[in-house]
């Protein structure tokens, strides 16, 4: 099975909101990450995953037409759990969840991943685990990659 995935987006701008209250916003160029965790991952996968968005180069060229990355220009990050990322449709009509990590395995993976961004120096949001969430963003592009580690 493979390790922590994220569906990463390149946005202009990208919040969260719960119950009508904004719990993270960032302003862009920046990176919409949501992440997913399994069952075997481990903070080893958290770091990995963290070093890996800090570095991709996603967001627009610079003068020199190279694409940069967080690290290079310190755009923010967005980063909120999903779940459903591990959910299986291919049998039936109604997805199972049974890949996906429960709440106690997956919340502090998807803290340390924002734990090892921030040490890394990005500027990070994030969204509220475990709660109806309503995610809303700019997609820049549109620019869309899944990442695993």
């Amino acid at each position: 099975m493979t390790g922590m995935r994220a569906v990463v987006q390149r946005v202009t701008e990208a919040r969260v909101t719960v119950a009508g209250e904004t719990v993270g916003a960032i302003e862009g160029p920046g990176l919409c990450v949501l992440v997913g965790v399994t069952h075997d991952d481990t903070p080893a996968e958290a770091d990995r995953l963290a070093r890996k968005l800090w570095t991709l180069r996603l967001l627009p060229a610079d003068e020199n037409g190279v694409e940069q990355s967080c690290s290079d220009i310190g755009a923010p990050l967005l980063v909120i759990s999903q779940f459903t990322l591990y959910g299986d449709a291919r049998k039936g009509r109604r997805p199972t969840w049974n890949a996906a990590a429960p709440g106690p395995v997956a919340e502090p993976l998807v803290d340390e991943v924002v734990a090892r961004l921030r040490a890394l120096g990005a500027k990070v949001e994030t969204g509220r685990f475990g709660a109806d969430m309503r995610v809303a963003l700019v997609n820049d592009g549109p620019f869309t990659v899944i990442v695993e580690v």
